[in-house]
């Protein structure tokens, strides 16, 4: 039995789910707050600029595109006079499936239960990454990380109703699945965030990282494979199904083959460059003043989640997290899209928050909470302005 079986068996003598909420309550209740100051700060700023904050988290940007799936299927697009073609098929239908599953069973429109899953997934998000936060470190460490996690200066963002809160839930749980030897349920997870965005293909390499690893290290020690291994094969069979399967549809709805996916992308202007088109973005700050500002903003943010990541692997993360979290940085930075989306697109990368929750961890209550709470009254002005500015997130 390889380590992570091993603690997986351990962690099932654990207390059950009613006993895990309530160790991941405080955790939990400090997310909920510092949400629910972020949508007062943008109540409040929308108010002042005759603008509605529930239509800019449900009816906005890509949530219309959503909404549209839920409500039209697949097939509508728009052609701009640039000559480029917005395809809705460029969105993955897990969320439109459960906003129209929503709107079937209950009186909320599609864009009320996009705004539901939304909120519901981003508590359950908190919690996985306290689990995984709690099983790498301690209790304290995942509280510190969820709270971390929700100041994000972009956390408004996982109360709009976009994908990144289904996706980091769906993600979070099959990382912590992984890390206790649950194969199958990993797969299923992984299946599932591969059916909810591209980058579900960074939760299915981490499956598929540790179940390699977890048959190499049962060979060295001479396991005869069994049931734990068949569990492993199974989840490493599971989890790409989502991704791979959507992907297919695709080309095979467009007529494109395999690639079609790729195509569909490339009409909005979408790709992956290893980060050329970004650092020409980059580049174009410095021919002015104001924007030379913000060029060294992003290159010190760059270099911060540089280090954050080498940070990670020091600490010994486990593999699935580093393989993980990298996946999700690198196709972030690397993509050729909209660059003022690329902070919304790191959102799932919590395991790079976990050396700084170590450090917050370490500090007494008394000087830990004033500087969370000013992080987040900041972070919730920040997000209210930022949904009222002109273009997406």
């Amino acid at each position: 039995m390889t380590d992570l079986e091993t603690r997986g068996a351990a962690r099932r003598g654990a207390p059950g789910p009613s006993g895990a909420l309530r160790r991941a309550a405080p955790a939990l209740l400090g997310y909920a707050a510092v949400r629910a100051l972020g949508l007062l700060a943008l109540a409040l700023w929308s108010a002042g600029r005759d603008k509605s904050a529930y239509t800019l988290l449900t009816a906005r940007w890509d949530s219309l595109w959503y909404t549209r799936v839920a409500e039209l299927g697949y097939g509508y697009e728009v052609r701009l006079p640039s000559g480029d073609v917005h395809s809705n098929l460029a969105f993955f239908p897990l969320l439109p499936w459960l906003e129209r599953l929503g709107a079937a069973v209950t009186p909320l429109s599609y864009a009320d239960t996009g705004f539901v899953v939304s909120l519901l997934a981003s508590l359950a998000a908190a919690w996985g990454i306290f689990a995984v936060a709690e099983h790498v470190h301690d209790r304290r460490v995942g509280v510190c990380a969820v709270l971390l996690w929700a100041v994000l200066p972009v956390g408004v963002v996982q109360s709009m109703a976009y994908s990144e809160s289904l996706f980091t839930a769906l993600a979070a749980w099959s990382l912590y699945a992984v890390l206790t030897g649950r194969w199958v349920t990993a797969g299923a997870l992984a299946a599932l965030a591969g059916l909810t965005r591209p980058v579900g293909l960074a939760v299915t390499a981490a499956v598929w990282a540790a179940a390699v690893i977890a048959f190499a290290r049962s060979r060295s020690e001479g396991g005869a494979g069994g049931t734990p291994g068949a569990r492993r094969v199974l989840g490493m069979l599971l989890a790409p199904l989502g991704a791979a399967g959507y992907v297919l549809w695709v080309g095979h709805r467009t007529g494109k083959g395999p690639l079609g996916y790729l195509d569909v992308q490339a009409g909005w202007r979408n790709g992956f460059d290893g980060g050329a088109a970004f650092a020409r973005f980059v580049a174009a700050q410095f021919t002015s003043f104001p924007g030379a500002l913000a060029g060294i903003g992003l290159i010190v943010g760059v270099a911060l989640l540089v280090w954050l990541y080498v940070v990670c692997v020091r600490q010994r993360q486990p593999l699935p997290l580093l393989v993980y979290a990298g996946l999700v940085t690198v196709l972030a930075l690397c993509a050729s899209s909209y660059f003022g989306s690329k902070p919304r697109l790191l959102l799932p990368a919590f395991p790079l928050l976990f050396p700084p929750a170590v450090g917050l961890a370490r500090l007494r209550t008394a000087r830990s909470a004033p500087v969370v709470c000013g992080v987040a009254v900041a972070a919730a002005v920040y997000g209210a302005f930022w949904l009222n500015g002109s273009g997406p997130p």
